[in-house]
Parts: structure tokens; C-alpha cells; sequence
């Protein structure tokens, strides 16, 4: 599943991996999804704001999401924090998301965001739920080693 965050600014598409595969992040054009993978779309950081994110999941029975995309320090954070707060495990792929430099308005370094972010991500914890980060290399969708997302 993907969602496709429109920004209100330039109009280019972003798109964040939700569950299905890891692709690397970028400017993903519309077309490149299948015809019977859903898509969500949004216009704010976190995916579950003001769209059917949740309704999906839930219909897909979906309680993990493994998330990879752009942009790090907004969309990124924002979603994993907005799915664990909602009840998901969330595994963030952490050399799957990146971000722009913002260093000249007194922001980290992207290096340091990125780092950071993963980081104290590996470190969440709640009642019934686990946050984690895993490297694309250790990482598969496999059913026989549905074990490293527990």
C-alpha cells in the first residue's frame, strides 16, 4: 500500500511505503502503481490526518506498517508517531527515508535528522505495540520471517 502526500506548496507527489514494499524515496509519478494497490492520499505530515488510512488498514486487517519515504524531520515522523499512537507496530526502514536541507534555517544536517530519527525510533515503546528500525539489507516481506517484526 502507499500514500501519496500531494504537497500544498509545489504540487509534487511524495510517496511513503506503508506495508508492502520498500522502494527507495523519491518524486513517484502515479502511474507507477498497481491498478489493485490502494491508494491514499494526503495533504498534511501525518497519512492517518484527514484521510482513510485508518478504514483501510483495518479493512486490509493490517496492524504493522513498515514505512520508508520522504521527508524525514515531516511526513516521516509524523505518520510513525501518528500509527503507534494509534495502535500499529511501526517498523521505520532506516536507510529508506531521507529529507532536504534545511540546515541554512538553523535545522540539522540531513545526515544528522535522518540519524536522529532513527535513533530514537529503535527505542519506542508502548502496552501492545513495538516501534523499531531495520536496514533494507536485514529486511524482507517474506511470510517465513514474519518472526523479525514481532
Amino acid at each position: 500500500m502507499r500514500v501519496v502526500h500531494t504537497c500544498p506548496w509545489c504540487g509534487c507527489n511524495t510517496m511513503t511505503n506503508i506495508s508492502d514494499k520498500v522502494l527507495p524515496s523519491g518524486n513517484w509519478p502515479r502511474s507507477s502503481r498497481a491498478d489493485v494497490e490502494p491508494l491514499v492520499e494526503k495533504t498534511d505530515g501525518d497519512s492517518f490526518e484527514g484521510t482513510d488510512l485508518e478504514e483501510v488498514l483495518s479493512a486490509a486487517r493490517v496492524g504493522h506498517l513498515v514505512v520508508s519515504g520522504a521527508q524525514t524531520d515531516m511526513c516521516i515522523r509524523s505518520t510513525i508517531h501518528g500509527a503507534f499512537a494509534r495502535g500499529y507496530d511501526v517498523t521505520l526502514v532506516a536507510d529508506a527515508h531521507t529529507t532536504e536541507d534545511l540546515s541554512s534555517y538553523g535545522a540539522p544536517t540531513p545526515d544528522l535528522v535522518i540519524a536522529h530519527t532513527n535513533l530514537y525510533w529503535q527505542e519506542q515503546a508502548a502496552p501492545g505495540r513495538r516501534a523499531r528500525t531495520v536496514r533494507t539489507a536485514e529486511f524482507t516481506f517474506d511470510a517465513a520471517d514474519a518472526d523479525q517484526l514481532k
